[in-house]
């Protein structure tokens, strides 16, 4: 970062990146944000109709955004997306691991395949993203991944065990392929509190559960998917260039899950 300004710091002019979940929400957000600093984009979801007003959204920012609908619980196709970065773009510098997410449950209904199916989602998807870009990477001399992680995955709350524990295993991940994959590419995280996204609608709609989770955050609101689009951002950039193997708390300050799935005792 020596000798840039605090505006070049943030740029990331000229970069590749693929981000996944990229059709709303914190993916869109972040598909955006990386196009406003300079970077074209590979965008994956499930809904094409989505990933395509994401991708005019990019374009009226004078980037380009490919993209890829795909079921994204499919490894080789998430794998995919790094090979498509490096035909189209001829290089991959950013990876944004966004997809991912398991149904709360009580824990007697909570079985083991829904551990194996939120850990496959969550982690196995991050791997197989991140192992395919490494080379590519290195062959540009290097990158930055990010992995989006959740508040439950380091505080407990009844219901949230499949994704508690998937998000929890995402968040060491990042440790530990931080550690092996430097110092040539840098991995973090983020974790997560409750975001504006259609993921909460069903939530969202409901007026008092709307005010539990803002009740429960010391901020006492709900995170703007723009919030940690930045903090992705700062993360990729010559700004958080001395950053490796962090998981930063995007919570609004929580200490426990924002929603109390009102389960009883056993």
């Amino acid at each position: 970062m020596s000798g840039l300004t605090m505006g070049e710091a943030f740029r990331l002019d000229g970069r590749a990146a693929v981000v996944t979940g990229a059709g709303r929400g914190i993916g869109a957000a972040t598909a955006l944000a990386l196009a406003e600093s300079g970077v074209d984009v590979v965008i994956s979801a499930r809904t094409e109709a989505d990933l395509n007003e994401v991708a005019k959204q990019v374009a009226d920012r004078g980037r380009r955004a490919v993209v890829v609908p795909a079921d994204l619980r499919d490894l080789d196709a998430v794998a995919g997306l790094a090979e498509r970065a490096e035909s189209e773009f001829g290089r991959l510098d950013i990876v944004v691991n966004n997809v991912g997410g398991s149904m709360p449950n009580a824990f007697l209904k909570t079985k083991p395949e829904h551990l194996a199916k939120a850990f496959s989602f969550n982690v196995l998807t991050a791997h197989a993203l991140t192992l395919a870009a490494v080379p590519i990477m290195l062959a540009n001399g290097g990158g930055s991944v990010v992995n989006i992680s959740s508040v439950v995955g380091r505080v407990s709350g009844r219901g949230y065990l499949a994704y508690g524990v998937a998000k929890a295993a995402l968040a060491h991940y990042t440790r530990m392929a931080a550690a092996d994959l430097s110092p040539q590419i840098r991995v973090n995280a983020i974790a997560l509190g409750s975001a504006e996204t259609s993921a909460l609608d069903f939530v969202l709609a409901d007026d008092g559960m709307r005010s539990q989770l803002e009740d429960n955050t010391l901020l006492r609101r709900i995170a703007d998917p723009a919030e940690v689009a930045a903090t992705v951002v700062y993360l990729c950039a010559p700004a958080g260039g001395y950053l490796t193997g962090k998981i930063l708390e995007v919570d609004g300050g929580l200490d426990r899950p924002s929603l109390d799935l009102g389960i009883p005792d056993i």
